[in-house]
């Protein structure tokens, strides 16, 4: 384990809640919601047999789903619950 850090290195080291781009929400949903839309179309062929299907509940799974993961993640970024903060905004002096 770590020694805790004394007063001096809490002054220089300053604490800052972690956030993320727009950027980095936008590929964290691209890349879940490709991997996700295949699973759910391959769900939907086997369950119809029918590829057409699957291919058009993708296509319209994808664009919506994307949609309400970027809006779910750009709110959780403004939400500290779960973070990690200095909660003494002075340090330890």
């Amino acid at each position: 384990m770590d020694a805790p850090k004394t007063g001096k290195d809490t002054e220089s080291t300053k604490e800052k809640i972690p956030c993320e781009s727009r950027m980095r929400s936008i590929l964290k949903g691209l890349s879940w919601r490709l991997l996700a839309t295949m699973v759910t179309g391959f769900i939907a062929f086997f369950w119809s047999k029918d590829v057409w299907l699957a291919v058009k509940i993708s296509l319209i799974e994808f664009p919506a789903k994307f949609l309400i993961y970027y809006l779910h993640e750009r709110v959780w970024t403004q939400v500290p619950l779960g973070t990690i903060r200095n909660l003494n905004p002075l340090g330890n002096k």
